[in-house]
């Protein structure tokens, strides 16, 4: 084992990440080679990984970029894909998912990274780091690809939650508003509420009172709300952020992943087509290499865990190395920023903000 000589000191200057080295399709072999990239970009990374200890020291061994900034916390029991939440509320104690947050929670560590069930690590995130303070709903936030000049929208709830009535989608563009700011670098993001069109007389009636909502508060949360936005707007510009529900969210992420994934194919099977299409391949090599970055799934992986007192990243469970550096990279920008407790900020204002505040108390270089 080889021993992480910085993460309980805040001075320095290094961030650490926990990380959840089970429950992902491709085992700890895959998490531990992500972990590896990342430490070879970035000498500022430490790393608690959970999980086995022979098993994980035996791949750490092989890593010696990882030797003096890895730890590792034994933890014999796994979250299998399968299991319940309820059931790993009450027996998940020694799993290695369990493990990572109690890192996070012990002020060890700045993020907590896992590619494990998501619904098991909601509801442990939920019960061991606890909800924000007037928090009602947790969502998950992701980077979607887009046209816009940042290369990414976030879009929320993708799936912490199947329900959401009008304030909590309110909540949610309060949140994404913030994680836009710090995540994306945008100092006055554009909000819209995804619907069934752009029409004020289309969808639900919580939409309707979402919409009402998310109108009055935006000039005074620093936002610029656009109105309803539709499907073909998610990765469009006409906005940074898109708000939903978590049914609605999860439907449209595993949609675009599967399109993704089919276009890169049916590109591949077009230029084997025949010898010429094939010497096309070739003279367009670095057009599509770019292409196929843009359009990788594994680049934008990572879910963030919003309104939790503490950072946590989901990771897709099927990601390889690639996706898993993604993620981790994603903590890292998320933990130097101070993210969570600029979230923690905007969410404790939004009561001020329903009382009227005026709209200069938010100035355009707050990052919360």
């Amino acid at each position: 084992m080889t021993a992480g000589q910085d993460h309980s000191n805040p001075d320095a200057g290094h961030v650490t990440i926990s990380v959840d080295a089970m429950g992902g399709d491709l085992g700890a072999a895959a998490v531990v080679a992500g972990v590896a990239q990342s430490a070879r970009k970035n000498a500022a990374i430490r790393f608690i990984l959970h999980g086995p200890r022979a098993e994980l020291e035996q791949l750490t061994a092989k890593r010696k970029v990882l030797a003096g900034r890895c730890e590792v916390r034994d933890a014999q029991d796994v979250v299998q894909m399968k299991d319940k939440p309820s059931q790993v509320m009450r027996h998940g104690k020694g799993t290695s998912m369990w493990s990572a947050l109690e890192s996070v929670r012990a002020g060890e560590a700045e993020v907590c990274v896992s590619c494990g069930n998501t619904g098991a690590l909601m509801a442990l995130s939920m019960m061991r780091l606890r909800k924000m303070p007037d928090v009602n709903r947790p969502a998950i936030a992701i980077h979607w690809p887009s046209r816009n000049p940042q290369q990414f929208n976030v879009m929320l709830d993708v799936g912490a939650d199947v329900r959401a009535d009008a304030r909590d989608l309110l909540q949610y563009a309060l949140m994404g508003a913030s994680y836009a700011r710090n995540g994306l670098d945008l100092p006055r993001p554009r909000i819209g509420l995804l619907n069934v069109g752009t029409e004020e007389h289309k969808g639900r009636p919580e939409l309707h009172e979402a919409h009402a909502l998310i109108t009055d508060f935006a000039p005074r949360a620093n936002f610029d709300y656009v109105g309803f936005v539709e499907g073909k707007d998610i990765p469009g510009d006409i906005c940074d952020v898109i708000v939903t529900d978590g049914f609605t969210g999860n439907v449209a992420i595993k949609t675009g992943e599967g399109t993704a994934t089919l276009i890169l194919e049916l590109l591949r099977e077009a230029f084997r087509h025949t010898p010429l299409s094939r010497l096309a391949s070739v003279l367009a090599y670095t057009s599509l290499r770019r292409l196929g970055k843009r359009m990788d799934p594994r680049r934008a992986n990572g879910g963030v865990f919003l309104g939790l007192n503490g950072t946590v990243v989901k990771s897709h469970g099927a990601a390889d190395a690639t996706g898993i550096s993604a993620a981790v990279k994603l903590a890292f920008d998320l933990a130097q920023s101070g993210f969570s407790e600029k979230l923690a900020a905007r969410v404790a204002s939004a009561p001020a903000l329903a009382d009227d505040a005026s709209p200069d108390q938010t100035t355009d270089g707050d990052k919360t």
